[in-house]
């Protein structure tokens, strides 16, 4: 059984980026790997809150956030 990875971001450069160097580094025979666009959503934001995501590029390994850098903060995306 695999754990669960959930990337957050909002789509902007830093996520990208972001995303196309951590999220695609994970080892899939150890993660389930889930891209949450928030942008696109918004109906997610509230699940990524409880995860503790305060700004995206963020990365929630086993329930634990990541924060990558700094995009946005999710008061932003609301």
């Amino acid at each position: 059984m695999t754990a669960k990875a959930t990337f957050y971001h909002a789509g902007c450069p830093v996520c990208v980026a972001a995303e196309d160097n951590v999220a695609k580094a994970i080892d899939r025979s150890l993660y389930e790997v889930e891209a949450v666009h928030l942008g696109n959503e918004k109906s997610r934001i509230a699940e990524a809150e409880t995860a503790g995501v305060k700004s995206v590029p963020a990365l929630v390994l086993d329930g634990t956030p990541f924060h990558i850098n700094f995009g946005a903060s999710l008061s932003d995306l609301k």
